[in-house]
């Protein structure tokens, strides 16, 4: 029941739309903490300090979506590792359902908990009405943001970075 749900309400995000304005090119990475599945406390400022930092957004863990978005990371991350970008996932979701998806889909990249505060998704514009972060995925390089998608890709959001980096090495 709460998965049908769940991939209800996911279908009717988009209707919603976004509560702010989202961070755009050329902005420095916002000077948010935020927990980690794990409790600890991440900096993004000092995370996106020096080299590529992703940082994307996704609605809410386990459902469809969010996790061929996650995948796509994962299914990526010899690719990713290889250019050298940090990945930081982010949703409104609490520590505990943070830590049980990271372990189920085997992510090895830290996902963030912006359940409380949810500083981390108002400081990139990407928390829509009710609350929630919307699909989106932003790429820094040395603290400043050199990439954004606020398309909502999923089964390709890795192949998008990685297309990116290369256009730039041109």
């Amino acid at each position: 029941m709460k998965t049908l749900f769940a991939t209800l309400l996911m279908s009717l995000l988009p209707l919603f739309g976004d509560a702010a304005e989202k961070l755009a090119v050329g902005a420095s990475i916002p000077d948010v903490t935020c927990n980690d599945q794990d409790g600890k406390p991440v900096s993004l400022a000092k995370e996106g300090a020096k080299g590529f930092l992703l940082v994307y957004f996704y609605p809410k863990a386990k459902t469809g979506g969010c996790t061929k978005q996650g995948c796509s990371l994962r299914d990526g991350w010899a690719d990713l590792q290889k250019a050298v970008v940090n990945v930081l996932g982010v949703s409104t979701d609490d520590e505990k359902l943070q830590k049980e998806f990271k372990e189920e889909q085997k992510f090895p990249f830290r996902l963030l908990a912006d359940k409380e505060k949810k500083a981390v998704t108002e400081a990139f514009g990407v928390k829509n009405l009710i609350g929630m972060a919307s699909r989106s995925a932003f790429l820094f390089k040395d603290g400043k943001c050199v990439y954004a998608d606020h398309k909502g890709h999923t089964t390709d959001q890795a192949q998008l970075i990685l297309d990116f980096l290369k256009s730039e090495k041109k």
